[in-house]
């Protein structure tokens, strides 16, 4: 039966041998988490963010919808119509989409359709929240991609709706034209509220590295 330092001394004196204890070694501070490490981690996110922002961009608007022009003789989707579309042209489109071609427009929208607006808002909220520090601000800029994404994914819904509808009336048809428009207005917005906050990010580094130096 193994005997405890006190018993250990007490049989054989001061000069008995006492078990030692090692402490677990210190985390190396060399691999701690750093605020740089941190940056540097959000910078990735960001990176691969955008990168996935353009191609599903591509492959949406300049691909996808472009290819579902040759089965409508032509004629562009609602969707690439920047400044929106009136009842005739969806008349006029409904005319030369069958339901093959309508059913195509409407994989496309729950597809790439629904993941450019989520990882494009995703990636904006946090460029601007990586590079923004007032408080207001950054709420006043999330806005933008926030707006953005619900009315992207509620233009989807819409424009299936009056393609699906065998007599869509103006309302649903104005509905659908300006939550296109505005889709299109707020990405244009939220890509200049990116490269603001960018600027303000930048500056505010500089600001600092320099305050650092002196």
């Amino acid at each position: 039966m193994a005997k405890t330092p006190a018993q250990r001394i007490k049989k054989h004196g001061a000069k008995a041998a006492v078990p030692q204890h090692h402490l677990p070694p210190v985390l190396n501070p060399t691999t701690a988490r750093t605020p740089e490490k941190a940056q540097g981690n959000s910078n990735l996110i960001l990176i691969a963010g955008v990168v996935a922002s353009l191609f599903l961009f591509w492959y949406l608007h300049l691909l996808a919808l472009d290819q579902l022009t040759q089965l409508t003789s032509g004629r562009p989707m609602p969707d690439s119509l920047v400044g929106g579309f009136d009842a005739a042209y969806i008349s006029e489109l409904r005319g030369v989409m069958d339901d093959d071609a309508r059913g195509q427009l409407n994989y496309v929208h729950k597809t790439a359709g629904t993941l450019f607006p989520l990882i494009f808002g995703f990636t904006w909220l946090l460029l601007i929240g990586t590079n923004v520090a007032r408080k207001a601000l950054r709420w006043v800029l999330w806005a933008l991609p926030l707006l953005f994404v619900v009315v992207r994914l509620w233009a989807n819904v819409a424009v299936d709706g009056v393609l699906a509808a065998e007599a869509p009336d103006a309302g649903q048809v104005a509905l659908a034209s300006g939550l296109t428009i505005a889709g299109w207005v707020l990405l244009v917005l939220s890509l200049i509220a990116g490269a603001a906050a960018v600027v303000m990010g930048t500056r505010k580094r500089k600001a600092a590295t320099a305050a650092k130096a002196g």
